[in-house]
């Protein structure tokens, strides 16, 4: 071997690599993004939780104990409710994550030193639990109760168990993963072997050839979704508290938003191993972001304004919602809203870049 040969073909492959700009970009922009998000928008210490107190007692101090839970900053109000079931509707329809309950007789019951207030946790989010736990320890203002005096009930998961919560969530991240990038690289692909160009002159119009380019990775995804599921349910007991309508429902609507947005990735990749990059580019941000691995109300807000544009945000809400809440689709209207207009903008964005590129 020569040191010369080694050292030409070596600067061949450096000016290789400075043409080729996504790639460099990818080089900077990978590691800056991961730096970014780990540094600022990942947060362990969960702060204002939505929350809702039902106070039956309604006394000086009853009111007295809820500023005081207020104070902490680690729950703040969302919503109103009067009775236990009405905190129980807004846990299960995900508008709050701690529901704070003050018996009628709360008085008596502090001054015989009885449980007096119990916090009602959703428990499809483990980070959620600890905090609650947490909450209920901590020392508060001379007027409130002693920490004995404090319950704290965990619903949809009491066991704590992670799988609980990291299966269904992790229907989202291999669509994600998978589904973007394979769509993108499929378009891209085409083009690279010159079919895309027959295509072309074919009667088919380009909104036509992109639907039916990510037609058959519906069914894709449908199975993947089926196997996490019956492995989940399998392997880790996962319960299913919710129609399996619902189930696939929310697969379906993350699939298609995913599907549109490989599409897009595929209007700006020249290459396949760029389409690849500009996928993982944005599964990073999706899987930090998102809800899945860290506590999403711990972040702050530029970064939940960010999350908030990620279709895996939704969706992981949505199936959380379904699976261990027992919630229906109707209920979780929000995050419907948010992925079919996902699905909506994008894929008219690249239907438009795609005619673009053609021109």
């Amino acid at each position: 071997m020569k040191a010369r040969q080694i050292f030409a073909v070596m600067v061949k492959e450096l000016r290789q690599m400075a043409r080729d700009r996504m790639t460099v970009a990818m080089m900077l922009g990978i590691p800056t993004l991961q730096l970014l998000l780990f540094g600022y928008a990942i947060n362990l210490d969960v702060r204002n939780l939505p929350a809702a107190v039902a106070d039956m007692a309604d006394s000086g101090g009853s009111r007295a104990l809820v500023q005081d839970l207020f104070a902490t900053g680690v729950i703040q109000p969302v919503a109103g409710a009067r009775t236990p079931q009405e905190l129980q509707t807004l846990l299960r329809s995900g508008q709050i994550k701690i529901g704070i309950l003050i018996p009628p007789d709360y008085e008596r019951r502090r001054i015989d030193g009885r449980e007096a207030m119990q916090v009602i946790v959703d428990g499809s989010d483990t980070s959620v639990q600890a905090t609650a736990r947490q909450l209920a320890q901590m020392p508060l203002d001379g007027r409130s109760l002693p920490q004995g005096q404090i319950s704290v009930l965990p619903l949809y998961n009491p066991e704590r168990r992670s799988a609980v919560n990291v299966v269904p969530g992790l229907i989202g991240v291999i669509l994600t993963m998978t589904l973007v990038m394979f769509t993108a690289m499929a378009i891209v692909r085409e083009r690279e072997r010159g079919n895309l160009e027959l295509l072309i002159t074919t009667p088919v119009s380009s909104g036509e050839l992109m639907v039916g380019k990510v037609l058959p990775y519906i069914g894709v995804g449908l199975v993947q979704t089926t196997v996490v599921l019956l492995l989940g349910v399998w392997l880790f007991k996962v319960p299913i508290n919710g129609s399996l309508w619902g189930v696939y429902g929310a697969a379906m609507l993350l699939i298609v938003a995913n599907l549109t947005l490989g599409l897009l990735v595929s209007t700006a990749a020249k290459t396949q191993f760029q389409a690849m990059q500009m996928a993982f580019f944005l599964f990073l941000p999706s899987i930090l972001l998102s809800g899945f691995m860290f506590p999403f109300d711990g972040m702050p807000k530029a970064a939940q304004w960010i999350a908030e544009v990620l279709p895996l945000t939704h969706f992981v809400r949505l199936i959380r919602g379904v699976i261990l809440r027992g919630a229906n689709l109707f209920e979780l209207w929000p995050d419907v809203l948010a992925l079919l207009a996902f699905t909506v903008v994008v894929m008219s964005l690249a239907i438009l870049r795609f005619r673009k590129r053609l021109d």
